[in-house]
């Protein structure tokens, strides 16, 4: 098998043998809406089916492996959302790397962009940890939740735009669960703040008439009901961007004190529980 199994004691996993599996989009829409809590959904994203491409290549991977990592069992399945489940700070990005996220089970673990990623979210107060490099670690978020716009690695890094839509409603109905705590929304490049639009208006976040272009630092008033949220666009921390000097770790910790500053200014609801039904 070329994947880890659910149920099968991964740290961390959500999923169970009988968590239900979406294999086309139609499914995927279903078992989104229907999901009660960020736990069921991040276990049903975490054993979607929906899109063959994807499938055959996350497993692909999983099962070839790369040298450096022989030796290790690599996940093999979709990277759900996590971190706290009732965040003032989101942060999407586009997609689970081939050998960071899709080997490790948890988005940005284990891959040279997390590298950056999780040093700036420690610097800011947002990570007990600099580093993550595998589930389990002790790595935990403070007021933050990670996700992507794709929850399975797509090779070259590019999913197709039907992939793009079959994921939409993981997306979707995440960021929905979420909604009443969340304060702050940090996109992590281009794709990602394209795809993030549709899915905070499917989440009931009331959005500007028009989009503005994606940058660095631009900020987007948004709200949930009668409270604030802001929206924070931040070059991804890509291996090319870092290597470039496009993106550098004061400019990564720019943003997230700035999103620790927005949501220390924002109205806070109190957090409420659901109870877990995977």
């Amino acid at each position: 098998m070329s994947f880890v199994p659910p149920g099968s004691g991964w740290p961390d996993d959500l999923a169970r043998p009988d968590t239900p599996v979406a294999h086309d989009a139609a499914e995927v829409s279903a078992l989104a809406a229907s999901s009660g809590t960020v736990a069921e959904v991040a276990a049903r994203q975490s054993v979607c089916r929906a899109c063959p491409r994807l499938v055959e290549w996350r497993e692909d991977v999983a099962r070839v492996k790369r040298r450096a990592f022989a030796e290790e069992t690599y996940w093999g399945r979709p990277v759900p959302g996590w971190g706290d489940e009732n965040p003032h700070t989101l942060i999407v990005g586009l997609a689970p790397a081939a050998h960071g996220g899709n080997r490790t089970g948890r988005i940005f673990t284990g891959d040279r962009s997390g590298d950056w990623l999780f040093a700036s979210l420690h610097r800011t107060g947002l990570a007990v940890q600099e580093t993550s490099v595998h589930a389990g670690d002790g790595q935990r978020l403070i007021g933050a939740r990670v996700m992507a716009a794709v929850r399975c690695a797509p090779p070259a890094n590019k999913p197709t735009p039907e992939e793009r839509d079959a994921c939409f409603p993981w997306l979707a109905r995440e960021i929905a669960l979420v909604a009443g705590s969340v304060r702050v929304i940090v996109v992590l490049g281009g794709f990602a703040w394209q795809a993030v639009w549709p899915a905070l208006r499917a989440a009931g976040l009331s959005l500007p008439p028009r989009r503005p272009p994606f940058g660095h630092g631009v900020e987007v008033p948004l709200s949930y009901g009668s409270a604030p949220v802001t929206l924070l666009g931040c070059y991804h921390p890509s291996q090319q961007n870092t290597f470039t000097g496009r993106v550098t770790a004061e400019m990564l910790d720019a943003v997230f004190f700035r999103a620790v500053e927005l949501a220390k200014e924002a109205p806070q609801r109190p957090a409420h529980s659901a109870k877990e039904r995977l």
